[in-house]
């Protein structure tokens, strides 16, 4: 009786060296850095414009950092009760019309994802061409519409436009992921006695998380960034939000260049922090659905 060895188990023909591996994340760490760069150059300009003085603004820099370091001009820029006025504003505006699209939008994009009913579709084909239309092409019309009902110069009328313009994009994104969600799901809750809201409230929208983040965030931004309806609708100085009045520092008679500039950067700032907080969820309701 003959033993038998048993043959050495069989090495792959190629396997790649861990050190090319480490090659090939240097020039996409380097591409990374130089695109990052890149978004980053213009608030990088607005932060140093900041700290020049205006004179050195309107000339032509012939350095990166400024010659004469300002330091006091957020100081100024957030003493000014203008700015304080626009930012109120801005703030106001922004915060009631994504209240008002988180509001709308919920029920109704859980109705259409989960229940048949007639003119279903119509309805979705008709919150789809909503999106068709800018706000810049409608603007006229919204002028006299607001005239008509004495809204002209109201907090009112921004909230309720910006609300209307980003409403679509909110329903979309949220029957989407009430679609996706299993019935047995809800099935499972109606059996442990919730109702309708109770499911909705409990179960659904806990799982939905992510895209309520993802509408939320591009409502607010929307809103806050909104320019042409304000400056159509708001006569008031003190009623105009940012992205209108700080047009004020930069007038025919006086320039204040370092002013616009802070204004500029702190009204980027609730924006920014506002993703830091949130972007988890966000990148979570962005790549929904992208892989099975």
């Amino acid at each position: 009786m003959t033993a038998t060895t048993s043959a050495p188990p069989s090495t792959p023909a190629y396997r790649p060296a861990p050190r090319r591996r480490r090659d090939r994340r240097v020039p996409m760490a380097v591409g990374g850095a130089l695109v990052a760069l890149l978004f980053l150059a213009p608030y990088l300009v607005m932060v140093l414009d900041s700290l020049r003085t205006s004179t050195d603004v309107k000339t032509t820099p012939t350095s990166i950092l400024p010659r004469v370091w300002q330091w006091d001009t957020y100081a100024q820029v957030l003493g000014d009760d203008r700015f304080l006025a626009w930012l109120k504003t801005s703030l106001l505006v922004a915060t009631g019309s994504t209240v008002i699209v988180i509001l709308v939008a919920i029920p109704a994009a859980f109705m259409t994802a989960r229940h048949r009913f007639p003119g279903r579709t119509a309805f979705l084909l008709l919150v789809l061409v909503t999106q068709m239309f800018a706000p810049t092409s409608l603007v006229v019309g919204l002028y006299r519409e607001f005239f008509e009902l004495n809204l002209i110069n109201t907090y009112a009328a921004l909230i309720v436009t910006n609300a209307a313009f980003n409403l679509a994009f909110a329903i979309w994104i949220l029957h989407g992921f009430f679609s996706s969600i299993p019935t047995e799901v809800e099935e499972a809750a109606a059996l442990d006695g919730a109702g309708r809201v109770q499911t909705l409230r409990r179960v659904m929208l806990p799982l939905t998380l992510p895209g309520l983040v993802t509408a939320t965030i591009f409502t607010f931004i929307a809103a806050w960034n909104e320019y042409v309806v304000a400056l159509t609708l708001m006569i008031d100085d003190a009623k105009k939000p940012l992205t209108v009045g700080m047009r004020a520092y930069i007038t025919g008679y006086e320039q204040h260049w370092d002013q616009l500039f802070a204004a500029s950067v702190i009204a980027v700032v609730p924006v920014v922090l506002l993703f830091a907080a949130i972007e988890k969820h966000l990148v979570g309701g962005l790549t929904a659905g992208s892989v099975k």
